[in-house]
């Protein structure tokens, strides 16, 4: 069972009130409204209760006094009543909106803040669409449960309380017809409690599925059209389609059910209520006044039971995204700053190590991915400063976690990696990664201009230093070629650029960085030769003095690197130079010989292209 799967599911079944008593600190940041909003649900409250004791004296006063009986003052009673109420009202509905607005916007700040602590093992195993539907419908069901649903509660209560005394008080016998139903409404709720709350989390669940189905399908569009992949991927959503359906109906119907079913519970003890009081009514020991104005407490008091059944129902709902949502906010980083760390970083405002990052040793390292096999063992590598470091070799064979583990992106699960004969754990992980620049095979850039997404690497820099930096990284002349130059937009991901120029606007951004390490992983495998000629003589300067990982498919671009590490199944089977390694005739040398071979047959091949078309 999946991460996700133990989240959704392995929860007790029933409403877990340390869940929502977490939830409700989210309302303490709001105090004065929250304090107005409960004086609003006690005045709505007895606004209600004092409806059916007006109504109860003007039947009296009618059956007394007859035609002599001043209306008008009942009128105005009536009528100042529910101006109150109306003001009351009006009151409930902006500090529930108040509330509901805020308490929205501080559980998705809160979650999408830990989106940005979380290590990357934690997006290994949940998808996007499961993300996004945490921080949209997730955060808006739980902020209108926190709000309306809490206002449904409070006022609620306060009103069943003051009618129930008020009943008592009248008749208690009459009150005690109404009452007694009360456990059996109780009884009813506990029995479909569990049902709609197993039912909803089931929907939420492939709900979470879908969604990310969605996500797929539109970033992988262009893959699924060219593969005629989309009578495949609409047969796999409707199977999704028809799972979420019949898991909605069936929590369709159990609603269904219960919300009538209270009612009709709610109508018999209305019903048995009225055949007592008109019976005493008949004998004399009741007025028709009174019997009315218990009548109107007895439908007032199942109002609110009405409400609260649905509130109740909509909770069980909300349950199951409470827990995910809180499983979110929660969750803790694998990869972060040990508490010696933070407490250095509280006192002194740095970890107490100097700000230099020199030798590089992996010291016996190992790892693996969370419940995978076995992916780098024993590997020991120093790295002087300043040296430019290749890695080689087959896909799959943990080049590109050496890499993420040297980012600390992940940490060893044997053995240490230490800078400078420190071990990186014991120094602060934003030092790290604020002296890192990388460059991936598929670069990400994000919505706005390319202006903006170079600037990325140093937020103040001014634009004569994108410029520069552009130059240096190859892209400054396709750029300029463009109509708006570096306020060009590049789209959603970069979707406007050509991978070759989002590869470019990359490049910039890490140079722009001025990073002590640089990492480039697979970073010209987009870019053409004349291209990577440029960006490599831009980075020779740039680099100058300044260690650099480069994960490498083109062998032809890291003839200059100080060592290169030739890696087979998290091993380090070959390194030297270029020339040493050539040399000694083995896996490197057997790996360059046939990518050269290669070569030659494709520039053969152009030009016998280029001769067949000029005759």
């Amino acid at each position: 069972m999946t991460q996700e799967d133990w989240v959704e599911d392995d929860r007790e079944d029933k409403v877990d009130l340390r869940l929502w008593r977490k939830l409700l600190r989210y309302t303490l940041h709001y105090r004065r409204t929250a304090i107005a909003f409960t004086v609003v649900a006690f005045n709505m409250a007895a606004s209600d209760l004092c409806f059916p004791i007006l109504t109860g004296k003007l039947i009296a006063e009618v059956e007394a006094k007859g035609a002599e009986t001043d209306v008008a003052v009942y009128g105005w009673c009536f009528a100042a009543l529910t101006a109150i109420l109306c003001a009351n009202i009006w009151g409930f509905i902006l500090c529930a909106g108040k509330i509901r607005t805020h308490v929205s916007h501080d559980i998705r700040r809160d979650a999408f803040s830990r989106l940005q602590e979380l290590s990357f093992s934690f997006y290994d195993t949940k998808p996007v669409g499961w993300l996004m539907a945490r921080l949209t419908s997730d955060c808006s069901r739980l902020s209108n449960i926190l709000a309306w649903g809490v206002m449904d509660l409070i006022w609620g209560g306060t009103l069943m309380t003051g009618i129930s005394i008020a009943m008592l008080i009248y008749n208690w016998k009459l009150a005690l017809a109404v009452l007694a139903v009360v456990p059996l409404l109780f009884a009813v709720s506990v029995y479909f409690r569990k049902r709609i709350l197993r039912t909803s989390r089931l929907v939420r669940k492939t709900n979470s599925r879908i969604t990310a189905v969605y996500n797929e399908g539109i970033v992988g569009v262009r893959t699924s059209k060219v593969f005629v992949r989309q009578d495949e991927n609409l047969r796999d959503f409707d199977t999704l389609a028809d799972e979420m359906l019949g898991h909605s109906v069936r929590n369709a119907v159990l609603s269904a059910v219960y919300l009538p079913l209270v009612l009709t519970i709610s109508s018999v003890a209305i019903a048995t209520a009225l055949v007592m009081g008109g019976r005493e009514v008949l004998i004399g020991t009741l007025s028709i006044g009174e019997v009315v104005m218990f009548m109107y407490y007895a439908q007032l008091f199942f109002a609110p039971i009405q409400d609260l059944s649905a509130w109740f129902a909509e909770l069980q709902m909300a349950q199951a995204s409470a827990e995910r949502v809180l499983s979110l906010v929660e969750a803790t980083p694998e990869v972060r700053d040990n508490a010696a760390v933070a407490q250095r970083i509280a006192e002194l405002g740095n970890d107490g190590h100097p700000d230099t990052i020199g030798r590089i040793e992996f010291q016996n390292v190992g790892f693996r991915y969370r419940n995978g096999p076995q992916i780098l063992a024993g590997l020991n590598l120093v790295v002087e400063p300043g040296q430019t470091i290749a890695l080689v070799g087959a896909t799959g064979g943990g080049k590109s976690t050496i890499v993420n583990l040297l980012c600390r992106f992940y940490e060893p699960t044997e053995g240490c990696i230490l800078i400078d004969g420190v071990d990186y754990t014991d120094r602060s992980l934003r030092w790290l990664q604020s002296h890192l620049g990388i460059v991936l095979q598929q670069p990400h850039l994000f919505s706005g201009t390319i202006g903006d997404n170079i600037r990325y690497g140093d937020i103040d820099a001014t634009h004569d230093q994108i410029e520069d930096a552009a130059k240096l990284a190859g892209a400054h002349e396709f750029v300029t070629a463009l109509n708006q130059g570096y306020n060009t937009p590049v789209g959603e991901g970069g979707n406007q650029l050509s991978l070759g120029q989002k590869q470019l606007v990359s490049f910039a951004r890490a140079v722009l960085k001025r990073p002590r390490l640089l990492v480039m992983d697979e970073a010209t495998s987009s870019i053409d030769t004349e291209t990577e000629q440029q960006i490599q003589a831009g980075l020779a300067r740039v680099l100058a003095g300044r260690t650099s990982f480069v994960i490498a498919h083109r062998l032809s671009t890291i003839r200059a690197a100080d060592r290169i590490l030739v890696i087979e199944k998290g091993k380090i089977i070959e390194q030297g130079t270029h020339r040493e390694l050539l040399r000694q005739g083995g896996h490197y040398h057997d790996l360059y010989t046939e990518q050269s071979m290669r070569d030659i047959v494709r520039i053969d091949s152009v030009m016998d292209a280029e001769v067949r078309h000029a005759t």
